[in-house]
């Protein structure tokens, strides 16, 4: 059927209307033109006043866009385990807003726990929708700092000790909230592994270590996942601070790895107008003012990338060549996000949020123990529970620092359990008094947890109510105290606190079938681990957390998460605290900290010095049984441009459907420098049916079998033996098969 001669008149009229008013739109504004040409327009219609304006807060989460021009402000979110609430303009306490709440997930170790990074795309496709409806431009995070030591107050804020791991699970991360058309800020760039100093430590570490351990996440999340914006580090590098550090942001960052986004400073990490100029910051926040006082109102223009940078230009002491550079990346921020022409709106708390949140967390909880196979708790049968413990009704979705959040909801452990179990069957005891505090930044949980009952009467009631009833779930371990799990903080000791184990040892006295639940997003000391017969590792898990424990110890949920990190026995067994160096003293001077293990983390440096972990990276228990078949290869040697496959075998033995991490490590069994004993290099998480074989394949190639050479100062993969070891964990290894670089 032909047209209408109408239609096709009208339509030519449309044509033609829209032609000429996109002739007429100015290229900036048109989102059908290529980024960097709306980029090149913009900036050659602003000012240099503009240009500056664009390069500095105007607020304590914003800067300024160009309004002459309709080009809108950066706002950003504190992240990643959830949408901050808003802020006054220039202090720290809540604005008082009423629809600026938020679904708490994970933190950063439990997401690294599941090994999974369908985990991770789903973690930055939701997080990054509620940055999207609070109408956010830059969620700031996720964090992949190397877990160093365990006394870091921000471990909980990371993933793992291994850059492999972190690398494959921030890129589902960045792109899944990119997605959103919200920028990923990945942190903090570089070498941010304590809290204590942060901001006077100056890193001595081997280029070797740097390219190894602590670079490889950021790399991966610029170079495949397209990270539109990274986070400097407060601590020093080569005696210059990382927010504007010439080696890591002008010559690696973008130089080697050709990043185009926007370097973002960490609140209060700028010093200089000369080394912000030419040492590749792009955008200033949180600095303090005249370097005295954590900001004044109004104070942005005295910014170091404010008014002492548009004076030096004017001068002739800077030229525009730094400014139009920054500008630019900041423009092409915006473009790619607010200004891009897509209509997405986000959603806020809603129900598919809440449930990945659970899922994320039902994956990354780990069963570490499971004697008699008291795990899961058959509901049916009505057993008589008995909760002990602040954790199990503390909120944790407050307090920590940058991750306080004020949420919508958080399910309490101890209402999980009642809600699963049933509440007549579920009684509680305090068993200890942690810290009572229930408020952060002028947010307020409600709950009242003041007991001044002395601790012998706590743990007297505790052991009483234990007597009669079949199980005792203790849900303790730590909180997002200052001193504890806590950014600007460094923990003190391995050791639980709050007389924890005092209680543990003094409930197993008359009930031995105790739980323990670890609420902490770092290892702790379990001097009572013998007695115990389970013990399950939860993290901090955000608004859901009762539900997802309640899942895994009903046996809804088989636990499938892994050990993101090491456990050590005691302190003395961590490289950066037997060899390394840790500054635990308050310092204001600049002051070296040298990281002596070199690429010995973790459990490089317990392979290495033949030390048995407590639990070891990659460990994890199942509700099933697995068994691995003898890998093998189909080939033996293989060149520098090629690579040989991997296969094993794995069979679910038991009765429960079940999850297995199949982790592939690599050994160098011959090498002109000194290497770790393996190295992980590849994992696959396999979901199997009882009695249902699935064969894991690994494809090896030499980047898998490179170090870095800083004699030469490249990447180099040796010819001649290597190892590929299958393993369950890093100490449970289930085959081995050789083959040869040629």
């Amino acid at each position: 059927m032909k047209p209408h001669l109408l239609t096709l008149l009208v339509t030519a009229a449309l044509t033609g209307a829209t032609a000429q008013m996109r002739a007429q739109t100015p290229i900036y504004l048109d989102v059908n033109q290529p980024i960097e040409k709306r980029v090149d327009d913009a900036l050659s219609r602003m000012t240099t006043e503009e240009k500056v304006a664009l390069l500095h807060a105007q607020s304590k989460f914003s800067s300024a866009g160009v309004k002459r021009l309709g080009i809108p402000e950066v706002w950003c979110s504190d992240g990643p385990m959830g949408i901050r609430d808003e802020v006054k303009w220039d202090e720290w306490e809540q604005a008082g807003w009423t629809s600026d709440s938020c679904v708490a997930f994970p933190s950063l170790t439990c997401l690294a726990a599941t090994w999974n990074p369908d985990m991770a795309a789903l973690y930055g496709k939701s997080i990054g929708e509620e940055a999207l409806y609070r109408r956010k431009t830059v969620l700031l995070g996720p964090g992949v700092n190397i877990c160093r030591t365990p006394l870091n107050g921000r471990t909980f804020e990371y993933m793992s000790e291994d850059p492999f791991l972190n690398s494959k699970l921030v890129v589902p991360y960045v792109k899944s909230v990119q997605q959103n058309g919200v920028a990923a800020c990945v942190k903090h760039f570089a070498l941010n592994n304590f809290e204590i100093n942060r901001s006077s430590a100056n890193v001595i570490v081997s280029d070797r270590a740097l390219r190894e351990i602590y670079l490889p996440a950021f790399h991966a999340a610029v170079t495949e996942g397209g990270a539109w914006a990274i986070m400097g580090s407060y601590n020093l590098y080569q005696k210059q601070h990382c927010c504007h550090n010439k080696t890591l942001l002008c010559d690696i960052l973008k130089g080697e790895w050709k990043f185009d986004g926007v370097v973002i400073s960490d609140w209060g990490g700028c010093h200089s107008t000369d080394e912000a100029v030419h040492n590749g910051l792009d955008l200033e926040f949180g600095t303090w003012t005249g370097g005295t006082t954590w900001g004044r109102s109004n104070s942005y223009e005295n910014y170091f990338l404010a008014r002492p940078y548009l004076e030096g230009i004017k001068s002739g002491k800077y030229t525009t060549a730094e400014l139009d550079d920054k500008a630019r990346r900041v423009l092409r921020l915006i473009f790619r996000t607010t200004m891009s022409g897509q209509a997405k709106w986000g959603s806020l708390c809603s129900d598919e949020h809440y449930a990945a949140a659970r899922q994320i967390a039902g994956e990354g909880i780990v069963l570490l123990k499971n004697d008699r196979s008291i795990l899961p708790i058959d509901a049916s049968k009505k057993p008589k529970i008995l909760v002990v413990g602040e954790n199990a009704i503390k909120m944790m979705t407050i307090g920590g620092g940058s991750t306080s959040l004020k949420v919508q909801r958080e399910l309490s452990p101890l209402d999980g359990l009642k809600n699963r179990f049933g509440a007549d069957n579920v009684t509680y005891a305090r068993g200890y008094v942690g810290d009572t505090v229930t408020s952060f930044d002028g947010i307020e949980t409600g709950q009242k947890l003041a007991d001044h009952r002395s601790a012998q009467e706590l743990t007297d009631e505790a052991v009483q109510m234990a007597k009669n009833v079949d199980f005792v779930i203790f849900v303790g371990g730590m909180n997002k105290s200052g001193g504890q799990d806590c950014e600007g903080t460094d923990r003190k000791s391995l050791e639980l606190p709050y007389n924890q184990n005092n209680v543990v040892s003094e409930i197993l006295k008359v009930n031995q079938n105790l739980i323990f639940v670890n609420i902490a997003g770092s290892p702790v000391t379990m001097p009572w681990l013998g007695q115990v017969p389970a013990v399950l590792q939860a993290w901090y898990i955000g608004s859901e957390a009762g539900n997802a424990i309640a899942d895994v110890l009903a046996g809804d949920v088989n636990p499938s998460g892994r050990l993101p990190f090491s456990f050590p026995a005691k302190l003395e067994d961590v490289g950066a605290h037997a060899v390394g160096e840790y500054v635990n003293k308050p310092s204001f001077k600049v002051v070296d900290v040298e990281y002596k293990e070199d690429i010995l983390v973790g459990y490089r440096w317990l392979d290495t010095k033949k030390i048995k972990p407590l639990f070891a990276f990659g460990y994890g228990l199942s509700y099933t049984t697995f068994s691995y078949g003898k890998p093998s290869i189909d080939k033996t040697t293989m060149t520098a441009d090629g690579s040989v496959t991997v296969k094993v075998d794995v069979t679910n033995t038991g009765k429960r459907a079940g999850a297995e991490v199949v982790q592939l490590y690599i050994a160098d069994l011959k090498s002109s420098l000194p290497r770790p004993v393996k190295e992980l290099k590849g994992f696959k998480k396999v979901q199997l049916n009882p009695g249902e074989t699935k064969t894991v394949e690994f494809t090896i190639d030499s980047s898998a079998l490179s170090f870095y050479n800083d004699t030469k100062k490249l990447w180099e993969a040796e010819p001649g033996a290597f190892e590929a070891i299958i393993g369950a964990s890093a100490t449970d290894i289930k085959g081995k098969v050789k083959f040869e670089l040629k």
